[in-house]
């Protein structure tokens, strides 16, 4: 099947669509995702706060980087260029099918059924997780919608960003996760840690065990990320700190632009706050930056250890 191709090059920093434009498409990619998300997790090591379970940006698109297979090995990528999603297997063998409108059921049984002829077994939990409408994924023929220019235009908005989060990342010297795509919350992040245990987490995601983010946030944070805009209305980066430390939402952040979102209990910076600053890498570590040394300074971190 010939793949679809994109002929818009929006740039570094890309105009993205309000949410409402393109909900439908980054409904039932999200979808797509978590299958192939659920694939990596059944096969894979369990690593802690699930970082074994995340996709990565790449220059292409996302991946899940090599999963095991017995002696060898298997990845799976969303391929946002050439609109296809392709299985590579360490033996050579590969298999790929072109996304297109197709239903998450349809999408699921080529999914699986490309994994088959490869000869590799996989059994996964076959619902979504952290959505209020968990439609197991064979029956859902209701979420069936693609956008190839939106999907292109989100994913090199997430190219730009993961840099700057790389570079964010690079300041750290304590422990901190990979910059990584977390298909539960269809949400790029990077999480600091001070080295402490954190009071247990009192869950609350819907269609997702209360044991999932108790592992999650078992240990102090300060998080930050970047979203599609689901209940926000446009796409956004946010940071949090667990536990919020007494004073957290007061600390003065910047740029100007960003604020603290009482509903989401989180700092919030548009993206397009970001795309339109004069330099939007400087922005968006200035976000960054701040919301850390305000969860850094009032809980007490040591910073001196921590920090480079």
């Amino acid at each position: 099947m010939t793949a679809i191709q994109t002929t818009n090059a929006p740039g570094d920093w890309p105009e993205l669509p309000l949410f409402a434009r393109w909900e439908d498409t980054c409904t039932t990619l999200l979808l797509w995702t978590q299958i192939v998300g659920k694939i990596r997790m059944a096969l894979s090591p369990n690593i802690n706060h699930f970082w074994g379970v995340a996709l990565y940006v790449t220059t292409r698109g996302l991946t899940t980087s090599p999963i095991p297979n017995g002696t060898g090995a298997f990845a799976i990528d969303f391929d946002f260029v050439g609109h296809v999603l392709r299985i590579t297997c360490s033996d050579g063998s590969e298999r790929s099918f072109a996304l297109e409108p197709m239903s998450v059921a349809a999408f699921y049984r080529k999914t699986m059924g490309a994994l088959q002829e490869l000869g590799i077994e996989v059994t996964i939990f076959a619902r979504p997780v952290e959505v209020v409408e968990a439609i197991p994924f064979a029956k859902d023929e209701t979420h069936a919608s693609y956008d190839a220019d939106a999907v292109f235009r989100f994913w090199t908005a997430l190219v730009a960003v993961d840099t700057v989060f790389t570079e964010f990342r690079a300041r750290f010297m304590g422990k901190c996760s990979p910059v990584h795509f977390f298909w539960g919350a269809f949400d790029l992040a990077v999480t600091r840690f001070s080295g402490r245990t954190a009071p247990k987490h009192p869950g609350g995601a819907p269609n997702c065990p209360n044991w999932v983010m108790e592992e999650a946030y078992s240990h102090e944070v300060s998080s930050a990320g970047f979203w599609a805009g689901d209940g926000l209305g446009e796409a956004a980066f946010y940071a949090y700190a667990y536990p919020g430390p007494a004073g957290f939402r007061e600390h003065p952040v910047l740029p100007e632009t960003a604020c603290f979102h009482e509903k989401l209990g989180e700092f919030i910076l548009p993206y397009e706050a970001v795309r339109t600053a004069p330099d939007p890498a400087q922005a968006l570590l200035a976000f960054l930056q701040t919301t850390y040394e305000g969860a850094a300074i009032l809980a007490n971190w040591d910073r001196t250890a921590l920090e480079r």
